[in-house]
Order: C-alpha cells, then structure tokens, then sequence
C-alpha cells in the first residue's frame, strides 16, 4: 500500500471470495485475454519490471484468470492463478473485514479507545483529552508515525521480522501525538498493525487464526495463510526486487494485520466476489460496512473508508487497496456501482497498481513501457562525494542519509538497510538494487541543498537536513 502518491516511490525504497461461476466472453468483459496478456508481456520482457504476473476479474458473469511470467527465473512453470504471493498491505482490508464483522456481532464498537484492549500496563497515548479509537487507527487518522521510532529491524531484507509486541508497547507508552487525533489522514502500518493485534487479543487468538476462522473459511478461501503451508510452499512464487533480484520472504509477526497475508488469485477473486455481493455470505454487510467513506486523505478524489480506499473520478468510485513487500507488489479493487472486481499480484515490488485500474476503469492510464535505460558506473574520488555526505528529508518522518565507506558510497532510508550508490557523473547516481537514481543539486554558492531521487517517472526532491 502506499502513501498513495509519494508512497509510490517510498514503497520501493523501502528495502514499504465463495466458489465462483464460469468463464465469461469477450462481450462480458470488454477487454479480452490476449489484450490482458500483452498488458503483462510488455510490464515482463520489455520494461522488466516483474518475473510474473497474474490478473483476476470478476462481474456478476463470472471470472477470468490471465497469468504470464514465471513464478522464479529459472523455472519452466507459468504463474496462475494457485500461485502464492505476499499481498503485503493489502491485508489490512482483511483486517478492516474482521474489525466491521466484530462491530456487527456487538464485540466491539468503532468509538472504543484503544486501551479497553491493551494491558493496562500500556499508557496509550492521548491529545487534548482524547483517546485513540480503533476507527481512528483503522482510517488512518490516529496521528501515530508510518512506523515506531523504535523499529530497528537486524535484517533489512526482512525487516519486520524481529520487532516484538514488547517494543510495540513500550513505543505506545512513550509517545507523544504531533497533531490531534482524527485531524489528518496519515497512513501507519504501525497503527494498523496495532489494529490487528488489539481485535486478535478481543478474540482470545492469534491474528492468522482469527483470519482463517471469520474470513477465510466461510469463502473457502484455502489458500489465504500467514504462515505458509506446504501445499502454498509448493506453488510460492519467489519474490524480487526492483531489479529483479531475488529476496527473502517477509515475516510480520507483530504488525501482522498490516501485511503479513500470502494468498492467490483464486482466493482473493472469492474476497472481491464477497465484497461485491455476488457471492452471498454471512459477511456482506460487515464488508459494505468497511467500504463507506469517512475521512479525507488530503489527495484528490481520494477518501478512505475502514482502510478501504475510494478512488472518486471518470464518474465512478472504485473501492481499492493496493501493496508492497521487499519481493511482491499486490492490487485489489471493484467497482460496487458496476458489480466488477479485479486482482493484480505480482512477484516484484515493482508498481503493478495501474494495471488494476485500467482495467476496472478503462480512462486511467496505464503506465508507459519502455527498457530500463543501461546506467554505466565510473570512478569518483572520494572526497568529490563528501560534500553530498548528509541527511535529507523526502517526506515527514522519512529521512534519506547518504554516507561513504572508503570509495563505496551509500543511500539508507529511515528505518531501513544501505543501498549502494554508483557514479554515472560527479552529480549523477544511480542504485543496482532498485530501479532508482539519485541527482545532487548545489546552489549558486556551490553548496549542496537537495538531492533529486528519480523513481518510477516521479522525480522527488529532498532538503539537505544537514
């Protein structure tokens, strides 16, 4: 998920459904599969931006499954739709599903604080007499940060793997609120993370337990797990990142219900279907519950729901979420109005989102395809590189540090590992890792005052701190 626009660029640095009737025709879908398939042939063997990748759409006719790529370079296999991927933050519309299904059973209610379910050792933090609200944390509005200032993660390949419930709460306790609660749409995987934890601690349960026993088995939804079983194993198509290069799986142990999902394109068409009522369930009106609109996010035509987003334009509203690990880039989204729902999961953390709205909406965009431009490395003198050494603010909270090790030179993003830059001109730079590079601009003084990072045709500038 991103921050919707900025977070596209964040995201990648940041290394941030019942059973189904047949088939449908070409007349009931109004894009056909070799036109789907060459969609994802150009994303794949022309701007390589994925390794594979499926598409899932359902209406009220049916659904289609079109996959292309292969779930590892070396495999001779094609993704399908019994491919397993990390669906990262799309998985807090799961728990935005079971927050909804927990207020229409009398469980819960949305105005609850926070602390009637944290230990009472936690002090929750609080502002002009105000408490947190689990609707608070579930529209982004609880004025908590992207993430805790104590994350600190061992491996930065997997980053969440290693912060504890014990650190969570000692940041709760500790923290003091920068803006009022329920003023500013603010997206926080900690705060949804949190979300998850306090409904699975209301359950008497863990987080997966209470997703496989509300959701995923009144849909058949088997293939839908945190942890993986061997059946997914089997069918786990390997995550990549930006480059291509193959990378760890993650592990949310904590944070879970802000991305900890794996699942397939067969189960999430079942959670759309649910969603948009054509498959009937005992969880409809929990999930049309989730979908109304509450706050503003600030962005245009852009509301959120519970964790649902609304995408308001070209006289339609498509309900989406979308999502990003270190390997996978995931999007979910319908159509209410029009009864059509869409699936997009991807083994790359390259941007697939486009393609998911095209798709239910044929005036946006897809995004231009073009080869990766061939970026080659020269010799810098180190000390031409320390006038850039430093620390330069892309986004609030979101801090890059550019630093040098002998004559190897380094990007690092708040809360995550080094990156290695390399030198294409004195100014220029460019990542191996990520498809990104880096512009360091100088005033008419000759001191350096911003970087430049070049992502995803987004050019981002960033003020040198210091």
């Amino acid at each position: 998920m991103k921050q919707i626009i900025n977070r596209a660029v964040l995201v990648t640095l940041l290394v941030l459904l019942a059973l189904l009737p047949a088939r449908v025709t070409r007349a009931q879908a109004g894009v056909t599969d070799d036109e789907i398939k060459k969609i994802l042939q150009d994303r794949i063997d022309v701007a390589k931006k994925s390794v594979g990748i499926v598409v899932g759409l359902v209406d009220e006719h049916g659904t289609r499954i079109i996959g292309y790529g292969k779930p590892n370079k070396t495999s001779d296999q094609t993704v399908n739709g019994d491919s397993v991927f990390e669906i990262g933050s799309v998985t807090k519309v799961f728990t935005a599903t079971l927050l909804a299904d927990m207020v229409e059973r009398g469980e819960v209610s949305l105005d609850d604080p926070i602390s009637k379910y944290l230990p009472k050792t936690v002090k929750t933090p609080t502002r002009s007499g105000k408490e947190i609200t689990l609707l608070d944390l579930s529209t982004q509005t609880s004025g908590l940060p992207r993430l805790p200032d104590n994350f600190a993660p061992k491996n930065a390949l997997n980053p969440y793997a290693d912060y504890t419930v014990e650190q969570m709460y000692a940041f709760l306790s500790s923290y003091t609120l920068t803006r009022d609660i329920g003023s500013k749409y603010e997206y926080s995987n900690l705060g949804v993370g949190l979300l998850g934890h306090i409904l699975a601690l209301r359950a008497g349960t863990d987080y997966e337990a209470l997703v496989r026993t509300r959701i995923c088995q009144p849909l058949k939804m088997d293939s839908t797990r945190v942890k993986l079983t061997p059946e997914m194993q089997a069918h786990l198509a390997a995550g990549h990142n930006p480059a291509l290069i193959p990378v760890p799986n993650w592990d949310l142990p904590t944070l879970a219900g802000a991305g900890a999902i794996r699942s397939t394109v067969n189960d999430m068409l079942r959670f759309v279907a649910a969603n948009l009522g054509l498959n009937k369930s005992l969880l409809l009106a929990a999930m049309q519950m989730a979908h109304q609109s509450r706050h503003e996010t600030g962005v245009p035509d852009l509301e959120i729901g519970l964790n649902w987003h609304i995408l308001k334009k070209f006289d339609t509203a498509i309900v989406w979420h979308n999502g990003g690990t270190g390997g996978y880039h995931s999007f979910i989204g319908f159509d209410p109005k029009a009864r059509k729902g869409v699936v997009v999961l991807s083994n790359s953390t390259n941007d697939i989102d486009d393609i998911g709205r095209h798709l239910l909406v044929s005036q946006y965009p897809l995004a231009s395809v073009a080869a990766p431009k061939e970026h080659k490395a020269i010799k810098l003198d180190p000390k031409v590189f320390d006038a850039y050494l430093g620390e330069y603010q892309l986004a609030p909270n979101f801090v890059i540090m550019v630093s040098r090790e002998g004559d190897q030179f380094f990007l690092q993003a708040t809360g995550q590992g080094k990156l290695e830059m390399f030198a294409e001109t004195e100014i220029d730079f460019f990542l191996k890792a990520v498809d990104a590079q880096v512009t360091f601009v100088r005033d008419d003084k000759g001191q350096v005052i911003q970087l430049v990072l070049h992502q995803n045709g987004v050019n981002q500038p960033a003020k040198k701190l210091r």
